[in-house]
């Protein structure tokens, strides 16, 4: 009995004719896994049986990402409007609370001459109203408790200057509207508490990182995770998925169908984790919104490759989705795999081809177990190469000699023509430690020269992005 359990899910739509959401619960067979054997995703996978119950206990709440807690004060429907209208006094709490309002009432009238001389002037009007008493009060501060709601105003006081909401950017106004379901909530599991009641909301969130600098989403995030409940949050923050632990991240990759993904840590031994976190996420947040990814080791490839592809594409990698990772050497490879194939996000490899860098990587490729098959994922360059090797053995040896040259200081044009011959006589050797001794000065240099040469780009940069081309479907003019 210990281990049973009922397994029953819940679906929450938008009902556009009562403009809210609405919840069916269903009542499982077994709780399906994420992913089944078929490659079947775990939503898809039958609700089964259709039940009639409701559970109070299981609240929806969503925020969308067009919030503003100036909105929030008007609407008595906000999370905010809603704790307003359950203010409750005491009566004898009340009485104390008015009768202090009407002495800073009369207090404000009586200072002020334009007051004063306004409340004199309106009296006149109970002369054609036929009204007995004193007809006509001047209110600067609302006069009934009831009313407090209607005149909220929230400061945010900074030292010693107090500064009122509204002159505050959108930035903190979106992150008081969450914080105030935050308080939402919080008032709800008290009041479950105190009936001796269960309470698990579900939330759903769009964009917390809305209008926020980085620290300031890592801040909100932790405030969110502490809400009690399970939290569904959409983001495409790499500082909000950051701060998130790797077990808790579900990705959606979207070409011709949409496949969520996963990262499986059951499966990886806390340093495999470690890796994912430090080499992948933490420095490279972005990659989890691209389209397809390009690994390579060096920084000659992270500087060249995006000319290279602007060039062959006529777009930016950047319109294309597409982004050239350098992944830090021929031995750090694996976490960005283990990361890419479990988020289904489409990459290759761009590799040097010395022997023990080939044997090292091939090893990397089969760890990560991905289905992929290698000759069609894994680019080598040729035998015994590295990246700057490779423009001296596919002829570019004077468009690496010009690279070299522009980047020279000289002291006149006599002193650069001098230079260049210079340079002109290098032998592939000399050419190849001259390069590799700076590559991120010569990486770009040596591919603009290229392009402005007007020969074909190198071979295997080709071989690359015909495999490119061909996984985004890119038709080339």
């Amino acid at each position: 009995m210990g281990n049973a359990f009922v397994p029953f899910r819940t679906i929450i739509t938008f009902d556009a004719i009562r403009n809210s959401y609405k919840s069916q619960q269903f009542i499982l067979s077994d709780w399906p896994e994420f992913r089944q054997d078929d490659g079947a995703n775990w939503f898809e996978i039958e609700n089964g049986n259709k039940k009639g119950f409701h559970f109070d206990e299981i609240p929806f709440f969503y925020m969308d990402a067009q919030r503003d807690i100036l909105e929030d004060t008007k609407l008595k429907s906000s999370y905010l409007g809603k704790m307003l209208s359950k203010i409750e006094y005491s009566e004898k709490d009340i009485e104390d609370i008015e009768e202090q309002i009407k002495q800073l009432n009369e207090k404000a009238v009586s200072s002020s001459d334009i007051l004063s001389n306004i409340k004199i002037t309106l009296k006149e009007l109970g002369t054609a109203m036929d009204t007995r008493g004193e007809g006509i009060e001047i209110t600067p501060f609302t006069k009934k408790v009831r009313d407090l709601n209607k005149g909220l105003t929230i400061y945010y006081t900074d030292n010693q200057d107090s500064f009122s909401m509204e002159y505050h950017g959108m930035g903190t106004r979106s992150w008081s509207s969450l914080l105030t379901l935050k308080s939402f909530i919080s008032l709800l599991s008290k009041n479950a508490e105190n009936e001796q009641s269960v309470l698990f909301p579900i939330l759903a969130i769009e964009e917390p990182e809305a209008h926020l600098h980085p620290n300031a989403q890592k801040k909100l995030y932790g405030q969110i995770d502490a809400i009690s409940g399970q939290k569904i949050i959409s983001t495409h923050s790499p500082y909000i998925a950051a701060s998130a632990k790797l077990e808790q991240i579900r990705n959606f990759y979207k070409d011709e169908t949409v496949t969520c993904g996963k990262i499986d840590i059951g499966s990886l031994v806390p340093e495999d984790i470690r890796k994912i976190n430090r080499q992948v996420i933490n420095t490279r947040g972005e990659i989890f919104f691209s389209k397809l990814l390009v690994f390579f080791e060096g920084e000659t490839e992270e500087q060249a490759l995006p000319i290279f592809a602007q060039e062959y594409f006529d777009k930016t990698p950047v319109e294309m989705g597409l982004d050239f990772i350098g992944v830090g050497g021929h031995g750090s490879y694996l976490p960005f795999l283990r990361f890419a194939e479990a988020l289904n996000i489409p990459w290759f490899i761009f590799s040097d081809a010395e022997d023990n860098v080939r044997k090292s990587v091939q090893s990397q490729f089969s760890k990560c177990g991905s289905p992929k098959k290698e000759g069609e994922y894994l680019v080598f360059l040729d035998k015994g190469n590295d990246f700057e090797r490779q423009f001296i053995s596919d002829g570019f040896t004077d468009e690496v000699i010009w690279a070299i040259a522009d980047q020279e200081d000289y002291h006149n044009e006599q002193h650069k023509q001098a230079k260049t011959e210079e340079i002109k006589k290098y032998d592939d050797n000399e050419l190849y430690d001259v390069i590799t001794g700076n590559k991120t000065q010569y990486g770009p240099a040596i591919a603009e020269q290229i392009i402005k040469s007007d020969k074909n780009l190198p071979p295997k940069v080709i071989e690359l992005f015909e495999r490119i081309a061909t996984v985004l479907n890119i038709q080339k003019d």
